[in-house]
C-alpha cells in the first residue's frame, strides 16, 4: 500500500520489504489490512455483546422485524467467521517480519516471542472474564506456540498443511452432521430461551453479576474456540506464514494476477458458503444442517477472507490508495489497544458496568454503533500516533516482550 500514486514500472520499482523495514519499520499493507479486520471483528462481536440471544439459536424476542432479520443475515453472510481469519493470517505474516528483524539485529527470537505470547494470554484471560468471553487472544497465544514450532516450513508445505487441516475439519463436521441426521437431529435446546433471558438479566446487574455471567458462558465459548475457531485460525496462521515468506504484502503489484484470481474464487465460492452458513444458522439452528453448514463455512470462509484481503490490496495500489491507507493503517497499528477498547466501550454500553442496554438495541443500531466506534478509534489513532510510536497496550506488550524500556513518546522528527 502506497501513500501516493502507483509507481511507474518503467522508472522506480516498489521498495522491497527489507528496505521498507529499515526505513520505517512498518509495512503499510499489514497495518491497513489489520485495521480492516478490526472493523469486521467489531461488527461481529458487538452482536454478541448487545444481545444474550445472539448465537443461541433463538431469535431475540424484542427484535423480530424483517429489518432485524435482514441485518442479521448480512452480518452472518459477509462478516461472521471471516474477519478473525484475516487477523489470524496477519499474525502468521507478522511472525516472518519479527523473525527477520531479530536475525538482522542478532536478537534471540524464541524467548521474546514466548514472552509476547504469555502477555497476550494474560490480556486475553482478563478480557474474557471482565469484558467479553469470546476473546481470541488466549487462542492466539496457545496456537502461537504451535506456529513457533512450524516457522521453518517452506511456503508450499505451509499452504498444503493448512489446506489439509481445513479439509479434515470440514470432513469431521460433515460426518457429525450425517450422524445427527441418522438419529433425527438434535435441534435447539428447549431451555435456550430461558437461559438467554437469565443471562441478559445477569449482564444488566452489578459488576459481580456481569463477571458471573461471563464465567457461566465460558465453557460454551471454549468449546466453540477449540473445535471451530482454533483449527481455522491455525490454518490462517500458516497461510500468513507462507505469504510472509513471499513478501506478498510488501509488493502487491507483483502479485496482481493472483489477487484477481482470489477475488473471483473468493467472491463466488466464499459467498456461496456464507449463504449456506447464514441460512442454516438463522433459519435452521441446532440440527444436522447447521453442523454441515459449519463444515462448509470452515472450508469456504478462508476464500472470502482472501477475497477481502485481495480487494483491499488492489485498492491500495489504485488511484485512492493513499486515502485507504490513511483511513485503515492507523487503527491497524493500534489493533491490540483498539480490540480491547472496543470490548470496554461495548461493556459500558450494554452491561451493568454502565448503561445496561443489553437486549435493548436493535441489530441495525448495533451496526451503526460499531461503525461510529471504529470511526472514533481511527481518529484517535491518527492523533495518538503523531506523538507516540506505539499504542498504549502495544507499548506495554513490547516492554514485556523485550524486558527493556521502550520510548512512550515519539522523538521530535521521528518517522511515523
Amino acid at each position: 500500500m502506497t501513500h501516493g500514486p502507483v509507481p511507474d514500472r518503467g522508472r522506480t520499482a516498489p521498495p522491497t520489504a527489507e528496505r521498507r523495514d529499515r526505513a520505517t519499520a512498518r509495512i503499510p499493507q499489514v497495518d491497513a489490512l489489520r485495521g480492516f479486520a478490526l472493523l469486521g471483528i467489531l461488527i461481529v462481536n458487538i452482536g454478541y455483546l448487545a444481545s444474550a440471544y445472539h448465537g443461541s439459536g433463538i431469535e431475540d424476542p424484542a427484535f423480530r422485524s424483517p429489518l432485524d432479520q435482514a441485518v442479521r443475515a448480512v452480518v452472518a453472510v459477509f462478516f461472521e467467521a471471516k474477519f478473525f481469519l484475516l487477523f489470524s493470517f496477519l499474525f502468521g505474516y507478522s511472525l516472518t517480519l519479527q523473525t527477520d528483524s531479530a536475525e538482522r539485529r542478532g536478537v534471540r527470537f524464541v524467548p521474546r516471542f514466548l514472552r509476547r505470547l504469555s502477555g497476550l494470554f494474560v490480556l486475553g484471560a482478563v478480557h474474557a472474564v471482565l469484558l467479553f468471553p469470546g476473546d481470541i487472544l488466549t487462542t492466539y497465544a496457545l496456537l502461537g506456540v504451535v506456529l513457533l514450532t512450524l516457522r521453518r516450513l517452506q511456503p508450499r508445505t505451509a499452504v498444503t498443511v493448512a489446506v489439509v487441516l481445513l479439509a479434515a475439519v470440514g470432513a469431521v463436521y460433515a460426518l457429525i452432521a450425517l450422524g445427527l441426521h441418522a438419529v433425527g437431529g438434535a435441534g435447539v435446546d428447549p431451555a435456550a430461551a430461558e437461559t438467554a433471558a437469565g443471562a441478559a438479566e445477569a449482564l444488566r446487574g452489578d459488576a459481580a453479576s456481569v463477571v458471573g455471567a461471563h464465567l457461566a458462558e465460558l465453557p460454551d465459548v471454549l468449546f466453540l474456540l477449540a473445535f471451530f475457531q482454533a483449527p481455522s485460525a491455525l490454518a490462517a496462521f500458516l497461510f500468513g506464514l507462507a505469504a510472509g515468506r513471499r513478501r506478498v504484502l510488501a509488493e502487491p503489484l507483483a502479485h496482481g494476477r493472483a489477487l484477481v484470481r482470489l477475488q473471483w474464487v473468493g467472491f463466488t465460492v466464499g459467498l456461496a458458503g456464507g449463504l449456506v452458513y447464514a441460512h442454516a444458522s438463522l433459519a435452521h439452528p441446532g440440527g444436522a444442517y447447521q453442523v454441515l453448514a459449519l463444515g462448509v463455512d470452515v472450508v469456504t470462509a478462508p476464500l472470502l477472507a482472501a477475497a477481502y484481503a485481495a480487494t483491499v490490496l488492489r485498492l491500495s495500489t489504485g488511484r485512492y490508495g493513499s486515502r485507504l491507507t490513511d483511513a485503515l493503517a492507523p487503527p491497524g497499528r493500534m489493533a491490540l489497544t483498539h480490540y480491547l477498547g472496543q470490548s470496554l466501550v461495548c461493556a459500558l454500553l450494554f452491561t451493568g458496568y454502565g448503561a445496561a442496554l443489553v437486549g435493548r438495541v436493535p441489530p441495525l443500531g448495533t451496526v451503526v454503533i460499531a461503525l461510529a466506534l471504529f470511526a472514533a478509534q481511527a481518529a484517535v489513532s491518527r492523533r495518538w500516533l503523531r506523538h507516540h510510536p506505539y499504542g498504549p497496550l502495544e507499548w506495554l506488550l513490547r516492554v514485556w516482550t523485550t524486558l527493556a524500556p521502550q520510548p512512550f513518546r515519539r522523538r521530535d522528527g521521528a518517522a511515523g
